[in-house]
């Protein structure tokens, strides 16, 4: 028999197989960054640092969200600071494109972004969930101005290519008929004492009349065709005024085959803390953000400069990098200090002067590959054809899902529409096809939804993660095992250098695990420095 621990282990394998079997890769990287770990953040204020010792200086590595907070907090507590970026821009993955923007990736491919004016695409973060306080406070701070971002949009589709002959279904109308048909197998099985064991006579009428309103039922308990199951999934026939404004009830989907399509997993996938509403975006794109945080930090930033080798001693910290800026030149930053957010998958690759052990668990973190289709239409045609404004609509193809934009909303004139998002294996295959290919395919693909695709379509980007110089990978993918093992190492301070960004906290792959990060680090890195002092 299987020992407590290694059922659960198995479990959790099958249970994270099932999901991404049945749910597509988005919900398999979103169960596999967050299970068993709670994602209310624990922000509770910016860090009260101070008695900084006059003349002390900290490098801080990466100028993404998390090195610009460690140098904004540092330097307000007294510190000499300096920002050294390997890009020629601050805000790290914090990006957005825009028209006249270019891409150039690994292997050489380059695509010019062609969108109208005032359109943009977010390949990187895209949405911020309520809970993300510590974030949302910066943006507060640093003046962001924020507008909600739709998650949840019922009017949406759900496509599973095996079910419902592979023709796409309102949200509204799986989720009710999944929501109706289980509440009446439960009352029923109450009602006809099936479940005596298990209810109290006491629950028993509680639980009838919970799942009565719960699942849209009759008063027989029957999840049925008619006007209350109607006012759930929708009418065939809308309510209208005048003599012939008589609604006409909706027929209710094949209950097996509702079971069956797994499309049930995107009414779970809403329900988790971290994609509930409300949810955030920054007015005009997510770069805002990076652009706010750059202001705060602007004086310090030294860009274009390529790590090679971080070097330390009991007396200090040195950083050689080439100057991209002057030629290549090879010049040296010393420090008492310093705080690096590199990620991984390059600090992995540099002359890194840590303990082993701290050189153990900067290697024992892949990163996710993931791929982002932006597309632009010469009109918002799911908005007057569908009747979908924002929302997200999923499908089990390669693509996994369609994100409506939350912002221009009724606006006139080309939008610009997430058309693909890919974790895991179809990431990978979509990274090894050419541009143009992968748009194609968002283009294809898309056609499960919305058959104007085609005639509408204009131009389009797509942004693959693992060909990106700067990060090989979209974000950190600890395994239990490793994390286990490694992340208390990896977020100590290794004598003078300690470790921030997303990487280096529970909070993986949002900008809230670098924040958190960041200000973990530097509150430590205070006290180190006051106890070397």
């Amino acid at each position: 028999m299987a020992s407590p621990s290694n059922t659960h282990s198995q479990t959790r394998r099958q249970l994270l197989s099932r999901i991404g079997t049945l749910a597509g890769s988005v919900a398999l990287y979103q169960a596999m960054t967050s299970m068993g770990h709670a994602m209310g953040t624990d922000f509770a204020g910016p860090p009260k640092l101070s008695g900084a010792k006059k003349g002390t200086s900290v490098l801080v590595l990466g100028a993404g969200l998390a090195g610009m907070l460690s140098a904004y907090e540092l330097r307000k507590a007294g510190y000499n600071v300096k920002i050294i970026e390997f890009q020629t821009r601050s805000g790290g993955r914090n990006i957005s494109l825009r028209g006249g923007d270019t891409v150039t990736e690994l292997g050489g491919a380059t695509q010019k972004v062609g969108f109208a004016p005032g359109n943009y695409i977010n390949p990187g973060p895209w949405r911020i969930p309520y809970h993300h306080q510590g974030l949302l406070y910066y943006c507060r701070e640093f003046g962001v101005q924020l507008e909600p971002f739709i998650e949840l949009n019922h009017n949406s589709w759900l496509h599973s290519t095996g079910s419902f002959g592979g023709k796409a279904v309102r949200y509204r109308e799986l989720a009710a008929d999944f929501t109706g048909f289980t509440a009446e197998l439960l009352a029923k099985a109450v009602d006809q004492h099936k479940l005596d064991d298990l209810v109290t006579p006491d629950e028993v009428a509680h639980l009838k009349d919970a799942m009565q309103g719960w699942g849209a039922l009759t008063p027989e308990l029957a999840y049925t065709k008619g006007n209350i199951s109607s006012l759930r999934r929708g009418f065939e026939k809308p309510q209208g005024g005048g003599l012939n404004g008589a609604p006409i009830p909706s027929d209710l989907m094949n209950r097996g085959e509702v079971w069956k399509s797994g499309l049930w997993n995107w009414m779970a996938f809403h329900e988790r803390l971290d994609m509930q509403t409300t949810m955030f975006q920054p007015v005009g794109g997510m770069d805002n953000i990076g652009k706010a945080f750059t202001r705060q930090v602007k004086d310090l930033l030294q860009l274009n400069c390529k790590v090679t080798a971080i070097h330390q001693d009991d007396h200090g910290v040195s950083v050689t990098y080439n100057d991209m800026q002057h030629g290549g030149v090879v010049r040296q930053a010393k420090a008492d200090f310093c705080v690096c957010t590199i990620p991984l998958s390059i600090l992995s690759q540099l002359d890194v002067q840590v303990s082993d052990g701290m050189k153990a668990a900067i290697g024992a973190v892949p990163y996710a590959s993931s791929v982002k289709l932006g597309l632009e239409f010469k009109r918002r045609f799911w908005e007057e054809d569908d009747q979908i404004y924002g929302g997200i609509s999923f499908t089990d193809q390669p693509i996994s899902q369609i994100s409506y934009p939350s912002h221009g909303i009724f606006s006139k004139g080309p939008a610009v529409l997430l058309g693909g998002y890919m974790f895991g294996p179809a990431a990978y295959d979509f990274a090894g096809m050419s541009p143009q290919e992968r748009l194609e395919q968002g283009i294809k693909q898309g056609l499960a939804f919305h058959p104007q695709y085609r005639k509408e379509f204009l131009n389009g980007v797509s942004f693959a993660w693992s060909r990106v110089p700067w990060t090989l990978g979209c974000c950190s993918m600890w395994s239990e095992e490793a994390r286990k093992t490694h992340y208390k190492t990896l977020c100590s301070i290794d004598q003078r250098v300690v470790l921030a960004g997303e990487h280096a906290s529970y909070v993986g792959c949002w900008q809230e695990g670098a924040i958190l990060s960041a200000l973990d680090a530097v509150t430590r890195l205070h006290k180190r420095a006051l106890g070397a002092a």
